[in-house]
């Protein structure tokens, strides 16, 4: 934590206390409270270890602590609480309420508290209680008084009681006579004062069992410390003086102009303890070799002689020190009483705020014995303040003048009521707090020796309501929105003053206070606009004052003004809920001029429906308006969000209305990146955007009692990794009970958060030693925390470029022999690589081979590997030097990589090895799809649990034209035996296109099912034999079953003809009953029996789950052109993949289909556009795992290739192709692969249509007239002139293709003559 703001202290006596407990320096601080009180426990200047709250009482009077126990005593009117701490040992200290006491006296308050010795609690009110605490709190001495106790405390050795009441100027001294809760009495004597006694100090020994006499210090109206002690032990009194000292008399100030003598003066006293400590650390602290220092020799001549130390100040930075010697010896000489130290310009008391009441300071000091601990000033306001001072001692006494003798730590101070709204200022160095008592704190970032820490500059506050707040020129300016006026603040003071204000008249209550990006030169007019629900809102001009002072003859503004600019009216939409301005995220604006989708937003609003738009705006002076742009529009398909939140770097994040769950979505592509769902008890209340200086985004999400902040993550398509994760939790419960109001980012990276009326200012450190961040940050090698912009920035931006995500989406744009190069050079540089040496994320390839365009790689003769060469001499990655990388990717850490990302790499590299071996006998859709499964068979059982490998791969083998070789590599990989499971995982039923070749290959899986078990099963290959129709080979099969208690009534079912409808009944019967028993894929076998093929299929998909075998059996069964297969392509397959956003399936099922046009055109389009989808459609369908980069390269593939896809491309417009190509260089870019965001835009060529084309309006262009110039061979495939009959999806379903040879002026104009 950087700071803890604990909120206003009240201004009493005894609403202060500190002492030292069991080697911890603890600071109590009572606070007045607008629902009760609250005591802040704190062991540090920003270390809260606890708030104890106390609901519905009056205000607290006094707190106390005993150093001896650690029990902790309040008073709120006549009831005394006494607090016990628990949980040291298990290092979690909490203190909880142990006693309750009601005094008696209704009337009386208690209004003074001292601990004495065994626990006993001192209580002073209209009478002295005194009360045993270790058992049951019950008083063991009671003394009326004869006015109400202002001071009663106990000595240190808790053998006297010095007590004085209000404006008294007596002292009245109680002697303990006798010990023990059942006899305990006191008698009394008087000390004399001349005026009102204003405090009372006893001196304090190292410990209570020092034997050391008492010394009562008091300090008077009349501008005197008076020192008693017992001089004289036969005498009347208890306590004689011993001395005084005039504090007028003691401050002379060395300049020539008189002193006032009204001037304040202020004293207080440092224990001999805590002087002598204080010297020893200033010793400690001197460095080998320093120059001389007098001041310390002073000091430490000083401190050798043991003396207490009163110091004496003034308003005006005058301090006098003087040094008491042997107080209370029997002789007292002129040298016992001396000066130490006079100085000027010692400004602490009010260096920070202008105070508005400074009659009264407290001054606390301390100096503890551990090794380098401070000397110690808390200086107590009274206008609702305390500051945390230290220094070394010998510079807080050197009489030399300086600036550095007390360093400020923290200054405590905040609001005496619940925070319930922290708004920023656009830079983030500024922030105001606000109450529901119209309060508001303007703090400020201040740069200090100890770092940033937040300090309040000026306090506002307004009578009406603020409705709305924002902060202008780095919080010197404040504008408050109330329900019918605007206001302008002035806050460079201490006490914000009102400036201007404005009336209005909207008809309804505005929902959001817009800063607007002002593109004119003057830096001094800023324009705000509130808005309604409406639409309808009204802009102001707000001129400010310069910096600095005005130079002669200057027009500008001396005071500033307020306005109304002019009225707005945006676009009718109904049903908006809220509009609120996006919070600032990333580098300043850069203002272009122009109004268009590149301007950063300045606002969102939301509707009941789920509808979030974006929006930004530009003034226009010459008409004196605003102009306003729908940047984006986002369908959530959230119902009633509760909450959302946007950036300015076109991120936003909807609540839902269970307030249980959020998401995280792309506004500049609509798309979604993240979802979370909480428990019913975690409701999310508050969303805050932030991000690192390369607009990499954070959002913190606010619970009651806690804050989970959730980084961006690189996109991750290979692995559908999740494109967000937490990396930090913030809990304040163990803090504070009360909830969090509010939160919100510094620029800084700080985060604010409000909760009661106490402000929390955690700093940047991301420890990645937690569970939540090691897997995430593993990379960052031996640091135990990182700035959370490092780590964030880490997470995200340029991956190297021997990265294995890198090396895939390489593969999958077709740069294999890139993919070598840099395996090449990895090899080359890990060769002599140690840990500590810088490894060079381009290893050494220029970075003009990523973006240029390569030839193919196919293409070349030459030998794919050569067993003779010398692997330092290869060009391409044979299986030896795959080995020899390995080896030493498995000894040494890439600093640039995770454990896990360097397993992902040894991987690929042997799939890269294994495939350069069949790259000349294969296309490059094979080399994509081996290269994949392989790696996926590397992965399996290593990993997350998989089905098998993704329609991505499907489709790339699925275009291949070397399937012959995949299928047998694919076999070859299960050792020839390949099952169904096997089969599925390679997706090769999917993927082959020859049916002849795809049912011998059904009837492998067949014979595999059957002999894979050594009984030998028939009912496991029924369901294939009977999809290739051979009843015949089934039934010799169960001939051969003896041992089946089946075989019987199986094999004499199968004997008979299915073409009969009595069978055909009965094999349905069968599968009926099967399907009770839950044996679905025997069920399915009976259906085919039956010839009933939809209801088989339909088992697959909806019992089994089993949408391959669906396919695989309808296929096989009646063909590519079925009915059936084509019904399931249409009713499951497309609503699946538009459901779950799949653009490989939707592409795969189109080309099946025979609507080629529509495989090219899904490529592009979301697969919901091109159906007739369901109105409400699942998140999923939207996610940016949708939006995979690889398509591009497929589209670049197909839509040439034949007149069918040709016709799909020219329906797409060139404004569709450019946002696609566009979108997919900034996925490029958000995975880490800028190099091949770069390729894409560079070197990507749009489909060219004729200009007679784009000037025709007679419908879609003929696919045969863009044949001009093609690059190779186009096939034509378009159906004939029948109309088709339309599918269930909205399109028609093409009758079987017939191959018709292009005429001879085509095949001229491909080959470009």
């Amino acid at each position: 934590m950087r700071a803890v703001l604990p909120g206003q202290p009240q201004a009493k006596l005894q609403a202060v206390c500190t002492t030292r407990w069991e080697g911890q320096r603890l600071v109590l601080l009572s606070q007045s409270y607008i629902s009760g009180n609250a005591l802040v426990i704190l062991g540090g200047p920003n270390d809260l270890l606890q708030t104890l709250y106390h609901d519905g009482t009056t205000n607290l009077d006094a707190v106390a602590i005993d150093e001896a126990t650690g029990k902790i005593a309040t008073s709120s009117g006549n009831v005394v609480y006494i607090y016990a701490p628990n949980g040291r040992d298990r290092g979690a200290l909490k203190w909880s309420l142990l006693h309750t006491r009601t005094l008696e006296d209704e009337e009386s308050v208690a209004c003074t508290l001292s601990w004495g010795a065994l626990e006993e609690l001192l209580v002073g009110s209209c009478s002295l209680r005194l009360f045993e605490t270790e058992q049951q709190a019950s008083m063991i001495w009671d003394r009326k008084i004869s006015s109400p106790a202002k001071f009663a405390y106990f000595s240190y050795d808790a053998t006297l009681i010095a007590s004085t009441g209000g404006y008294d100027r007596l002292v009245k001294i109680w002697r303990r006579l006798s010990f023990g809760s059942d006899d305990v009495r006191f008698d009394s004597t008087y000390l004399r004062h001349p005026t009102t006694v204003t405090n009372l100090h006893w001196r304090r020994s190292h410990h209570r069992e020092q034997t050391m006499e008492n010394v009562l210090y008091t300090t008077c109206a009349d501008n005197k410390v008076r020192v008693w002690a017992p001089t004289d032990p036969h005498g009347l009194q208890v306590l004689q003086l011993w001395a005084e000292i005039d504090m007028v008399e003691t401050i002379q100030p060395r300049d020539l102009q008189p002193l006032s003598p009204f001037s304040d003066r202020y004293a207080f006293i440092i224990d001999s303890r805590d002087f002598s400590s204080a010297a020893e650390r200033a010793v400690e602290g001197v460095k080998e070799g320093a120059r001389q220092n007098h001041a310390l020799e002073h000091l430490i001549e000083v401190a050798n002689r043991s003396p207490e130390v009163c110091v004496v100040l003034d308003s005006k930075g005058h301090m006098s020190a003087w040094a008491l010697e042997n107080v209370g010896g029997k002789v007292q000489d002129a040298t016992s009483v001396f000066n130490i130290a006079h100085v000027e310009n010692f400004r602490f008391l009010f260096s920070n705020l202008d105070r508005v009441d400074t009659n009264y300071v407290q001054i606390f000091n301390f100096c503890d014995e551990q090794p380098e601990s401070p000397f110690t000033l808390l200086v107590h306001h009274f206008d609702g303040s305390i500051e945390w001072l230290e220094g070394r001692v010998d510079d807080v006494f050197d009489p030399s003048p300086r600036d550095d003798r007390l360093t400020s730590r923290v200054l405590w101070t905040g609001h005496d009521g619940a925070i319930k709204k922290i708004v920023r200022d656009a830079s983030g160095k500024a922030l105001i707090s606000r109450t529901n008592e119209n309060e508001g704190l303007i703090w400020k970032q201040v740069h200090s020796l100890h770092g940033t820490i937040l300090t309040r500059s000026s306090t506002l506050n307004a009578p009406e309501h603020i409705h709305r707040t924002c902060l202008l020129e780095d919080g010197d300016f404040v504008v408050n929105l109330h329900h019918h006026s605007i206001t302008l603040w002035d806050a460079r003071s201490s006490i914000a003053k009102q400036l201007s204000s404005c009336s209005y008249n909207l008809g309804e209550r505005p929902l959001c206070l817009l800063l607007l990006p002002d593109h004119s030169s003057s830096t001094r007019t800023v324009h705000l606009a509130a808005i309604t629900s409406k639409m309808t809102g009204l802009v102001w001009e707000i001129r400010l004052p310069s910096k600095g002072p005005l130079m002669t003859g200057s027009e500008e503004l001396r005071q500033p003004t307020l306005m109304q600019y002019c009225t707005l009216y945006l676009d009718n939409i109904s049903d908006v809920v809220f509009m609120l301005p996006v919070d600032p995220a990333g580098s300043p604006p850069v203002l272009s001029g122009f109004l268009d989708v590149f301007a950063k937003d300045v606002a969102i609003s939301y509707t009941n429906d789920g509808i979030v738009r974006s929006w930004t705006a530009k003034l226009n002076p010459q008409k004196s308006t605003v102009d306003w742009l729908e940047t984006s529009v986002i369908e959530t398909g959230i119902q009633r969000p509760s909450l959302a939140s946007g950036s300015s770097i076109r991120k936003i994040a909807v609540v839902d209305s269970s307030r249980n769950g959020f998401t995280i979505w792309d506004s500049s592509s609509a798309q979604l990146e993240y979802e979370a769902q909480y428990p019913s008890q975690e409701v999310v209340q508050d969303l805050d955007w932030s991000s690192t200086p390369d607009d990499q985004s954070i959002l913190a999400v606010g619970f009651p009692h806690k804050v989970v902040i959730l980084s961006q993550m690189r996109y991750d398509y290979l692995n559908a990794g999740a494109a967000w994760a937490p990396v930090r939790e913030i809990h304040i419960g163990e803090a504070t009970p009360h909830p969090i109001g509010d939160s919100v980012w510094l620029a800084s990276g700080n985060l604010v958060v409000g909760t009661g009326n106490q402000l929390f200012v955690y700093d940047k450190e991301v420890d990645l030693t937690d569970d939540m961040t090691r897997g995430l940050t593993a990379s960052i090698h031996g640091h135990p925390s990182r700035d959370i912009f490092e780590v964030v920035t880490r997470l995200n931006g340029p991956l190297p470029v021997f990265h294995p995500q890198f090396l895939a989406q390489c593969i999958l744009a077709g740069k294999l022999a890139l993919v070598q190069k840099v395996i090449v050079g990895l090899y080359k540089a890990l060769k002599f690589f140690v840990d500590g040496d810088r490894l060079d994320s381009f290893v050494s390839i220029p970075l003009i081979e990523f973006y240029s365009e390569q030839p193919d790689v196919e293409k070349k003769e030459r030998s794919s590997y050569n067993e003779d060469s010398n692997d330092e001499d290869s060009k391409t990655v044979t299986e030896a030097l795959a080995v020899a990388l390995n080896e030493n990717l498995a000894k040494t850490a890439v600093p640039q990589l995770t454990g896990q990302e360097q397993i992902h790499l040894a991987g690929m590299i042997e799939c890269v090895a294994n495939a350069e071996k069949h790259r000349r006998s294969m296309d490059g859709n094979a080399m994509r799809y081996l290269l994949f499964f392989r790696q996926y068979v590397l992965r399996k059982g290593h990993g997350p649990s998989s089905t098998g490998i993704t329609w991505r791969e499907i489709a790339w083998a699925y275009h291949s034209n070397s399937q012959d070789i995949l299928v047998d590599l694919a076999s070859k990989q299960f050792q020839g035996k390949m099952l169904w499971e096997h089969a599925r995982e390679s997706g090769m039923f999917m993927w082959m296109t020859d049916i002849s070749a795809l049912k011998t290959q059904f009837e492998n899986i067949a014979r595999n099912e059957y002999t894979k078990t050594d009984e030998k099963n028939p009912i496991d290959c029924s369901l294939y034999y009977l999809a290739l129709k051979k009843k015949n080979v089934l039934l010799g099969l169960w001939r051969m079953a003896a041992w089946n208690r089946e075989q019987s009534a199986t094999q004499k079912l199968l004997s008979n003809d299915f073409s009969d409808t009595r069978w055909k009944t009965a094999a349905l019967k069968n599968a009926y009953a099967l399907m009770g028993k839950r044996r679905f894929e025997y069920a399915a076998a009976f259906f085919l029996l039956a010839g009933n093929l939809r209801d088989a299929v339909n088992v697959c998909t909806q019992q089994m789950q089993d949408l391959q075998l669906a396919i695989a059996v309808a296929r096989v069964y009646e063909g590519d052109d079925g009915l059936i297969f084509h019904e399931l392509l249409e009713d499951r397959v497309l609503p699946q993949a538009a459901s779950e956003g799949n653009r490989w399936l939707a592409t795969w099922a189109f080309w099946m289909l025979g609507r080629r046009d529509m495989a090219v055109r899904v490529l592009i389009s979301p697969v919901y556009t091109l159906l007739e989808s369901p109105e409400t459609l699942p998140l999923q369908a939207k996610s940016y795992l949708a939006n995979d980069p690889a398509l591009v390269v497929l589209y670049k593939q197909l839509r040439d290739k034949t007149l069918q896809t040709l016709k799909g491309a020219s329906k797409i417009s060139p404004r569709a192709e450019w946002e696609f190509v566009m979108q997919s260089a900034r996925v490029y870019d958000r995975m880490g692969c800028d190099l091949l965001a770069l390729d894409i835009v560079r070197n990507w060529e749009f489909l060219n249509l004729p200009s007679e084309l784009l000037k025709s309006n007679d419908g879609p262009p003929d696919p045969k007239k863009l044949l001009r110039r093609r690059s190779s061979l186009v096939v034509d495939d378009l159906p004939s002139l029948k109309p088709p009959h339309e599918m269930k999806s909205g399109f028609g379903n093409p009758p079987p293709m017939v191959f018709e040879e292009p005429d001879a002026n085509s095949l001229l104009d491909n080959f470009g003559f």
